[in-house]
């Protein structure tokens, strides 16, 4: 079956359909959940999100991973987005999210909303749609995959919290696998949501143990293709240069496709966790399919639905902020 060069097959298109049909009827996250409060949020969102993406290439990376990063703590609840108040440090304080950027975007966007319609539109809605459409932005009108909306915003956010729910660069499949349980997530979605990894940057304090020490005799990680780990080296001083930062997908880190999965099999994985997906007999047949655009554009956006519904308020549940990184 042919495609269009950037957009989902035919089949994906009618899977997504019922999918969504299937969705409102659970009375939980539903398609165009503002089309009579706010008929313009969505439009809006697309709007801002692409003006910045225009100007920041970045952007699509920035806000997955800030995507990323709130689903896994509390769910997806934009608790991530709440700065710190008085003596209880946000979860934006805690190590693994002090390099996460986009806030200001996310900021951005909310005003602009606000201005439409105020206190109708939740910050974790509009995180969630602001980063497929940065996603997508360098694909106009074909949206990577589909957002469900309805999620209203978490009014607690602490640092204690991230530790343990975050995966790390460094972890070993048995524990991402464990941490994507936790959420309800498989450990296909695992590796289908690695290929995030796509797109941006990584600072090299995240695998320069990969390249220098590996096991602590001045050694380089053996599931690292050697001529790869020579042009890390290159990059990368030892100790590491917190402001250095290279490309998670060589010469690609701006096309969201399924090159990543190519890569990982020449293991010119950035991180020890990506390596850790061919540690495993099932991951790695998997890992080998998901190298066809389709079917890694298919499988990613299911996952994608599954992950952006990770423990969300609904309903009475939490609330709607009129400011991104304040309660109310």
């Amino acid at each position: 079956m042919r495609a269009s060069n950037h957009g989902f097959p035919l089949f994906s298109l009618l899977f997504f359909s019922v999918f969504l049909a299937l969705q409102v009827s659970n009375g939980a996250l539903i398609k165009n959940f503002y089309w009579r409060s706010c008929p313009q949020a969505e439009p809006i969102i697309k709007d801002v999100t692409f003006r910045l993406a225009r100007s920041n290439p970045a952007l699509g990376a920035q806000l997955l991973r800030l995507q990323f990063h709130d689903c896994f703590v509390r769910g997806c609840d934009g608790s991530i987005l709440l700065n710190t108040v008085g003596g209880n440090q946000s979860e934006k304080e805690a190590r693994p999210n002090q390099s996460l950027f986009g806030f200001e975007a996310i900021d951005e966007i909310k005003s602009e909303v606000e201005k439409a319609c105020p206190g109708v539109v939740s910050c974790a809605d509009i995180l969630t749609l602001a980063a497929r459409d940065a996603v997508s932005f360098p694909f106009k009108n074909q949206p990577r995959w589909p957002v469900l909306t309805g999620r209203r915003d978490g009014r607690i956010s602490q640092s204690s919290e991230v530790a343990g729910n975050i995966p790390s660069p460094f972890s070993d499949f048995a524990t991402l696998k464990q941490i994507f349980e936790k959420k309800g997530l498989t450990a296909n979605d695992l590796v289908i949501l690695s290929g995030g990894h796509t797109i941006g940057v990584a600072h090299c304090g995240t695998f320069s143990r990969r390249l220098y020490n590996f096991t602590g005799k001045g050694d380089a990680d053996p599931l690292l293709d050697p001529k790869y780990a020579d042009m890390l080296r290159r990059q990368c001083p030892n100790p590491a240069n917190t402001s250095i930062t290279v490309e998670m997908d060589p010469r690609s880190s701006h096309s969201f496709d399924s090159k990543y999965f190519k890569i990982l099999t020449q293991k010119k994985g950035l991180f020890q966790s990506d390596a850790a997906l061919l540690t495993d007999v099932v991951s790695s047949r998997l890992v080998g399919q998901l190298r066809n655009p389709l079917v890694f554009s298919f499988r990613f956006a299911d996952s994608m639905l599954k992950m952006s519904a990770i423990e969300v308020l609904t309903g009475t549940n939490g609330e709607i902020r009129k400011h991104c990184r304040f309660v109310n």
